[in-house]
């Protein structure tokens, strides 16, 4: 039997019952498992099973081995993980996170969970297996497993725009949602509308929830009553700031005014006011939220929340960075950046003729 790599050292953890050595033969017999098994899982092997790779992983832990965090182990690489590739709002977060691994000599690797809010099952195999500096999340989490093999890996990960919570112990880079929804309703308030509509992103992402939450408030603050049929839940995508902007549109008492939970939707919503010959904003106000390049661009150039995209990318590149540069476990750091509002040429005082 071949000993433990010298980057490994497996001791039983100090308060616990023995302090003997263990061997990789004995994590073996106690995990169920061959020693060649145990051997893949220590080095990130993809070929093992994910229930026994979790086995594996936590008498690992159990018995105490520690991986060196050399940076010669590491490959020259960050991996950024979005839940969907396909739009503006991505390409601000690549430019962020390239501008950091630029300046520290790093190359960024890039995947899609396809709409999941956790990657693959091979995904976390497929990053032990490359080694990189650190891993970047975006609108995205981790399972317990995919934690596990991470962790017992010595790759740090940081979450940026978390979907859910992530948790106290781990990292998180966001922005000041509520506070968004909030301004963009308040707005259109100090305007003089009252029928003030909202289209939300996906329930199930605690972004969407929360500038909902602050739409409320804001016409809670105002007196103003809260309709739910004003207020409806989108994904996030043009096409449905459409379709749901039709909905709000034909309404037989609409809104003079919309709150868009992100700019595509934003744009969606003035097709759809075209189309049923609204002008905008004479006839409806509109606001987005992110700031995207293209909000300048259309016709009328579009009032939102600015989010700093680039900027939250470039902290949390920066964090987990950092994270990997220190020994042990940091205690996890939870930073929001503040949204602010930019006024253009989508939003006006209310009309009634």
């Amino acid at each position: 039997m071949k000993p433990p790599k010298p980057e490994e050292t497996p001791t039983r953890p100090q308060g616990t019952q023995s302090t003997q050595t263990a061997t990789l033969a004995e994590i073996a017999r106690e995990a169920g498992v061959s020693a060649p098994t145990v051997s893949k899982v220590l080095n990130g092997r993809a070929d093992v099973a994910p229930a026994t790779r979790t086995r594996v992983e936590e008498l690992l832990r159990e018995y105490g081995y520690r991986r060196r965090r050399a940076e010669a182990t590491r490959s020259p690489l960050v991996d950024v993980v979005f839940h969907e590739l396909e739009s503006a709002w991505a390409m601000e977060v690549i430019r962020g996170v390239e501008t950091v691994a630029r300046e520290a000599g790093l190359s960024v690797v890039l995947s899609e969970s396809a709409g999941r809010l956790t990657p693959g099952r091979t995904w976390a195999d497929q990053v032990a297996a490359r080694r990189p500096h650190g891993v970047v999340l975006v609108l995205s989490g981790l399972d317990a497993s995919q934690r596990a093999l991470l962790t017992s890996r010595s790759i740090p990960f940081v979450v940026m725009d978390p979907a859910g919570d992530p948790g106290d112990d781990v990292p998180s880079i966001g922005a000041t949602n509520w506070q968004g929804g909030l301004a963009a309703t308040r707005h259109l308030v100090e305007l003089g509308h009252e029928r003030i509509g909202a289209i939300s992103g996906p329930s199930r992402m605690m972004c969407s929830r929360a500038r909902v939450d602050g739409y409320r408030a804001a016409l809670e603050t105002a007196g103003l009553p809260v309709d739910p049929e004003l207020i409806k839940a989108g994904d996030f995508h043009h096409e449905t700031g459409y379709r749901l902007g039709l909905e709000l549109l034909r309404l037989p008492d609409r809104p003079t005014a919309v709150f868009a939970g992100n700019d595509l939707q934003a744009l969606g919503l003035y097709e759809a006011a075209r189309e049923l010959g609204l002008r905008i904003p004479e006839d409806l106000s509109v606001v987005g939220f992110d700031d995207l390049p293209v909000a300048r661009w259309v016709g009328p150039p579009l009032t939102t929340i600015r989010q700093p995209l680039m900027e939250m990318a470039e902290a949390a590149t920066r964090l987990v960075l950092d994270l990997g540069r220190e020994e042990g476990s940091p205690a996890a750091t939870r930073v929001e950046l503040a949204t602010s509002l930019v006024v253009r040429s989508s939003t006006g005082a209310v009309s009634y003729t």
